[in-house]
């Protein structure tokens, strides 16, 4: 009689995000990821307990993509391309991004890329309290940022329906949808941190 499978965490969680990337976050289940990994559902109940653990499988495999090495320059420089590593990482994987604010607490990837943040914040002289608000407006920034791309990008619908409101009733608003409607993602959340970054003095 053969052996049973032996499955690793990287596995599953690569199995996972396969399913997500052709799928959709719906599309999760112990049911799908045991489908993807040629096994039965109830096998997969031998490494994971549930959906719940499989998305925070999913988190970490995709955080742990995101280079942790400080690049040299200003301490705004730094936090902007630390910043910016989370945005091209998660960008990779769209379907993952409703799961970041639920999963980052319990993904080690996200821990350090946290930890690696308060240390740029820290030898920029922001200590205490101010330290805390900065890394708590900082986080808010990125993965905000990622939710409003997800689910309401400027170049979606929402934008163009904005921008051909009444210019009567909605001057500066539907101008500024019209606007907005070019401005790439990338571009997007580059100048948007930059503005946050002038606010911390950095």
């Amino acid at each position: 009689m053969p052996r049973p499978r032996s499955l690793t965490t990287e596995q599953i969680a690569a199995a996972a995000l396969a399913v997500l990337d052709r799928e959709g976050l719906d599309a999760l289940s112990m049911r799908t990821v045991a489908g993807e990994l040629g096994m039965g559902t109830m096998s997969l109940y031998r490494y994971v307990s549930d959906r719940d653990q499989l998305e925070g499988l999913v988190v970490e495999l995709v955080l742990r993509a995101i280079d942790l090495t400080v690049p040299r320059g200003s301490a705004g420089r730094r936090l902007s391309v630390l910043a910016d590593r989370v945005r091209v990482a998660v960008s990779r994987h769209p379907a993952v991004v409703p799961l970041l604010l639920i999963h980052r607490h319990r993904a080690p990837s996200s821990t350090r890329w946290g930890e690696t943040m308060l240390s740029v914040l820290t030898d920029a002289g922001i200590t205490g309290k101010r330290r805390a608000i900065a890394f708590r407006a900082i986080m808010g920034y990125v993965f905000g940022a990622l939710q409003v791309e997800h689910f309401g990008a400027l170049s979606g619908p929402g934008t163009a329906a904005l921008a051909e409101l009444p210019p009567e009733e909605f001057p500066i608003l539907s101008e500024t949808a019209a606007q907005a409607r070019s401005i790439p993602p990338e571009e997007e959340f580059r100048q948007g941190f930059a503005i946050l970054l002038r606010g911390l003095g950095l």
